[in-house]
């Protein structure tokens, strides 16, 4: 993937919260247009927010990802602080297997055992054959086989128990779900050590 179209660019709101990552083209589109600064980062104690065109003079450094222009290379911002936007978004996670581990802790809800990923599936407390919809509220983690002994029967038919009764995951500032998988040293600045998926 071309470096102006891979998602490696932080965006923070104006009180410099960590809202979004963007490729290098919605960033420059947000500095040319004056919707954002991008940050020159010197150090934790040396950020400077720029202009586009304060951007162009700086010198490409040694580690730095950039384009190339008819007048030469341009560095490209690790990160960019939107002019007026102030709120952080909220996240909701979405309903699927990765985050219903997430939520459950990776746990089996009717034995308590840690799964491995291979071992684990999604269990209808109320079946769907009987009524039960594919929601929060009515799904758990579940190992592959006993969700395949309890089949279309309820817990209590099959002789099991909850070790929780299953909720939605609250929303969380989106924030709190921004991770450095790219390891960029400026971004860590900005987000918070282990967020969320």
């Amino acid at each position: 993937m071309n470096a102006l179209h891979s998602n490696c660019v932080l965006v923070l709101n104006r009180q410099w919260q960590a809202i979004s990552i963007i490729t290098p083209a919605t960033a420059f589109a947000h500095l040319s247009t004056e919707n954002a600064k991008a940050l020159n980062i010197e150090d934790q104690h040396c950020m400077e927010p720029v202009t586009l065109s304060q951007w162009f003079k700086l010198p490409v450094r040694e580690g730095d990802q950039s384009i190339g222009t008819a007048s030469g290379a341009i560095r490209i911002p690790t990160v960019i602080v939107l002019r007026d936007f102030s709120k952080v978004p909220i996240h909701r996670p979405k309903f699927c297997l990765k985050n219903l581990w997430l939520r459950d802790g990776g746990q089996c809800q009717y034995s308590g055992r840690m799964l491995r990923p291979s071992e684990a599936s999604i269990d209808h407390v109320i079946p769907q054959s009987r009524g039960g919809d594919t929601s929060w509220e009515n799904c758990v983690l579940a190992e592959r086989l006993l969700n395949s002994h309890k089949g279309a029967r309820t817990p209590s038919e099959a002789g099991l128990k909850l070790i929780k009764t299953p909720i939605t995951p609250p929303p969380v500032p989106v924030t709190l779900t921004l991770k450095n998988k790219l390891g960029i040293a400026d971004w860590d600045y900005f987000l918070i050590p282990n967020a969320a998926a």
